[in-house]
This record gives C-alpha cells, sequence and structure tokens, in this order.
C-alpha cells in the first residue's frame, strides 16, 4: 500500500509537468500560428477593407457584401 502513495504523487508531479510543458508549446505556437495567418491574407476588399485569403473568396465576398459596388478590375477575370 505504501509505494501504490509514492506512485499516486509521481503521477500528479508528472502531470502538472506535462501540463506546463503543453502550456509553453501552446504560448509559442500560438503567436507563430497569427503571424502565418496574417501574412496569408493577401487581398484587401477596396470598399470595407476585410481581408481574404485567395482571389476567389475576395470575388464571392465583393459579390455577396457589395453586390451594388462595380466588380474591381482584378477581380473580373475570376472564375
Amino acid at each position: 500500500a505504501r509505494t501504490e502513495m509514492a506512485r499516486g504523487h509521481q503521477k500528479i508531479q508528472s502531470q502538472q509537468k506535462n501540463a506546463e510543458k503543453k502550456a509553453a508549446m501552446k504560448k509559442s505556437q500560438g503567436s507563430d500560428q497569427k503571424k502565418a495567418a496574417q501574412k496569408a491574407l493577401v487581398y484587401i476588399c477596396t470598399v470595407c477593407k476585410a481581408q481574404i485569403g485567395d482571389i476567389k473568396t475576395y470575388k464571392m465576398h465583393f459579390e455577396a457584401k457589395h453586390p451594388k459596388m462595380e466588380l474591381p478590375a482584378d477581380l473580373k477575370d475570376v472564375e
């Protein structure tokens, strides 16, 4: 029965250590992901300044959100 107590304590310690390690990884990863996401937003809507990742999505955004506006020249030839 005595050895079980030690194992229980060790288990708790290793769980805490693991949780700290995961938190540190998440923290360092978070900023990298934000930078990567920001870099992926290439197109900026000329009307509402929304940032959009690719040209097809930009065209869909424009047609949905600004139907009365004329399509910008760079979107006219997009399928």
